[in-house]
Parts: structure tokens; sequence; C-alpha cells
């Protein structure tokens, strides 16, 4: 049923919030992290979709344990807006929890659960206004897309992005809930994560010099990496815009050993870089295999020749730099009442949507700051400001004069 229209002091319907909120809830409770399958989630919220007459087609990975959702409501034949989120949460292991993560907590003007701010809160005002939009039969259409895998290297995005860039009229932009605490973003630097498999040769620990110690060998690139971090801190590119204002890397995971007395021949560690350079991350990573090969490998080939040092890039995304002069952006700016657009440091899906020939602007409630962290939550004023936010974004759709209205001509002052 659509929401009525008694309007709450800062423009969204208060019955509209309070469905929110319940779809939020039904959104928390399924546990996506991502080495979870999402399709129960994907399957409710298609079953949703229906109840209002709206299909919904699913793009699943490979074996088939995940997939995306892309939804019209309206005329696919007319360039439209697109509202994503990405549908996977980080897990909850290893972090110290005061309630439940995966039943929505209420707390004064807080509700807590994982995926709250990043980014559940944003699908729950998604699918609240939807049937709203459709009841207004919107000249242009708004597409919904959710995916998989975002927070392990946005890789669920890329095959349903795949089938829809061959469309034609492609959307004129996407908007990308993140959290933003509702500012619109329109750029965010990009990121490489690689594994790195270094194999000695064990050894009684007694005996040690008789083996290759993986672990160390490890260690002392992992250091060098720390290195490289300090050296883009201390003189790399800056750009004041971020936070930090310069690229960065780390290391996330290690691996390796199994006992004391043993000298390890196996050892792992995965690391990132994150820059508004693509270059700059190419360059990083180059380094990174050299010093294996410069600093690393000779010593260790010296006493065990098959020794070796193994990279793989785990993933890629590009960094997002939209326009200011594409349409989605002014369109954005205007729903949102923003006088201008910032940015982030962390990533999303939108440099995807980009390189596929969809503009993209990322603009979400809640915030980062909560996002990943134990009792993650939203606010209240969060999911209300961003529901303002979509219904204001239907009127100015609405405001297409005909069937083959674009973004173009609709006013955004």
């Amino acid at each position: 049923m659509v929401p009525d229209d008694s309007y709450g002091p800062t423009g969204a319907p208060d019955a509209l919030l309070d469905e929110a909120i319940v779809l939020l809830a039904q959104l928390v409770a399924f546990p996506t992290v991502s080495s979870a399958s999402n399709l129960d989630l994907i399957a409710w919220v298609r079953a949703y979709l229906a109840t209002f007459g709206v299909a919904a087609e699913t793009f699943p990975n490979e074996d088939g344990t995940k997939a995306s959702l892309w939804a019209t409501i309206g005329d696919a034949s007319v360039p439209g807006v697109v509202l994503s989120g990405h549908t996977d949460v980080v897990p909850v292991s290893g972090q110290r929890w005061t309630r439940e993560p995966f039943t929505l907590g209420v707390e004064g003007e807080r509700y807590y659960g994982r995926g709250t701010a990043d980014m559940k809160g944003f699908i729950a005002c998604v699918l609240a206004v939807l049937p709203r939009l459709k009841a207004r039969g919107l000249p242009l259409p708004v597409h919904l897309a959710l995916s998989y895998d975002e927070e392990v290297g946005c890789l669920g995005v890329r095959p349903m992005l795949a089938q829809v860039a061959q469309r034609r009229p492609l959307p004129v932009g996407v908007i990308i809930g993140e959290p933003t605490s509702g500012r619109p973003v329109t750029a965010h630097k990009g990121k490489v994560a690689v594994r790195c498999d270094v194999h000695g040769r064990a050894a009684h620990s007694a005996y040690a010099p008789q083996g290759v110690n993986a672990v160390e060998k490890a260690a002392r690139l992992i250091v060098a990496i720390e290195g490289m971090a300090r050296e883009f801190a201390d003189s790399g590119p800056r750009d004041a815009r971020f936070d930090p204002p310069y690229a960065t890397a780390q290391t996330g995971v290690v691996s390796g050993g199994n006992s004391v007395n043993v000298v390890p021949a196996r050892s792992s560690f995965s690391f990132e870089a994150r820059s508004t350079d693509e270059s700059e991350l190419d360059r990083f990573v180059d380094a990174v295999r050299a010093a294996a090969e410069r600093d690393v490998l000779p010593a260790m080939r010296a006493v065990a020749p098959e020794s070796d040092v193994r990279f793989e890039v785990l993933t890629r995304y590009p960094g997002l730099r939209t326009s200011d002069a594409e349409a989605i952006v002014a369109l954005a700016m205007a729903a949102a009442g923003a006088h201008d657009c910032g940015v982030i440091s962390f990533g999303s899906e939108g440099g995807l949507f980009a390189a596929a020939g969809i503009p993209a602007v990322i603009c979400g409630p809640g915030s980062m700051d909560q996002g990943h962290k134990p009792d993650e939550f939203v606010t209240r004023a969060d999911l209300r400001q961003c529901l303002a936010f979509l219904l204001e974004l239907g009127e100015r759709l609405a405001r297409g004069q005909s069937a083959t209205a674009n973004l173009g001509s609709i006013s955004v002052g």
C-alpha cells in the first residue's frame, strides 16, 4: 500500500518512514556476509516488487549461490535513473557487538544492525519509495540495481553491468546509496588488492639455516610495503579534497607456519593500495614485485633454488571522477538540497558504472564512521533525510514532459 502524504518535519511522510524501518528490519535479518549466499534476500526483494506489479531479473554468479537483481519501474525505452545498492555486508566475527547484529535493534533514535549504514538503510528507503514512484506513472523510468560481493572487490555488479551496458538507451545516471550522510559525492579513490604467496623450505628449527623461513621473508616484504605507505604520506602526490589527501597502502591479512619448532615453508599475505591515480596503483604493485625480486628471492634461492614469491591480483576497481556537467549530478544536488558535491576515500561500484557508460553519484544515509564496526547503526533522521531525497528525486523525474523526455529537460533549480 502506498503511504499517505502526512509529511514529517524534514519532508518525509511519517508512515513512509515507519514502512522503511519495517523493511530495514527484514533486510538486516538476512545475514548476507560476503562469504554467504544472498539468494534469500534477493528472492524476498523480488517477491516484494511483484506485489506492486514490478518484474525483476536476476544475474547469478557462476555456481548459482549468489545473484544481482535489476528491476525497472516505467518505460525502459526512455533514459532514466538507476538507484543502486549492494546486498552483502562485512563479517561480524572478531568484533565485540553488544547486541544481535542480524536483528534490528532500536535505542532512542538509532537503529542497530550489520548493514544498517552500509548499505541496507538505503535499500530499505528505496524499496519503501518505489511503490509510490510506480503509482505516479513517471515519464522517466527508475531502475533498481542490487548487487553481491561489493565488499570483496565490487565483483557481483560486473556481470550485471556487462549485460545492462548492451541495452539502449542507457540510463542517464546512477545514484549509489553508500553512506555519505546524505551529501552527493562525485569522486573516490580506486583500489587494487593483491595476495603474495611465499614459498621457502621447511626445516627443524634447530637447523634453521638449512631452511628458508617463508614467514620471515614475507615480513620483509610487509615492512617494505609499510615503507612505501610512508613515502605516499611524506612525498606522494596530494589531492586536498580527500582524507587522507594522498595514496594509502597496508597489509590486511597474514598467515604462515604451524609450529614454533619448524621453519615454515609457506606464508601468504594480502595487501592493498588506494589512490586517485590509477597509474600510481600500477607503480605500487610493480615496486612490491621488484622488492621481492631484488631483496628477497636471491637469498632464498641461494639456500633453496625452488623458493619462489608469487603475486595474484585479487581485485581491482577504478576510482570515480564524475563531471559536474553530468545531468545526474545536477539532479542529485537539487534533490538533496546541496550546493556542492563531496569526495570519499572509500570505494564503491561507481567507477564500474561509469566505465559501462552510466555516470555515477554516491549519496546515501548514515556515515561510514559506523560502517564495518561493531554496533553499526543508522539514525531515524538519516532515514528520513534519505526518504525525502528519494521523494524529491521522484518529483523532479515527474517533471518530464513526455515519454521522450530526458534528464536534460528537467528543471533542477
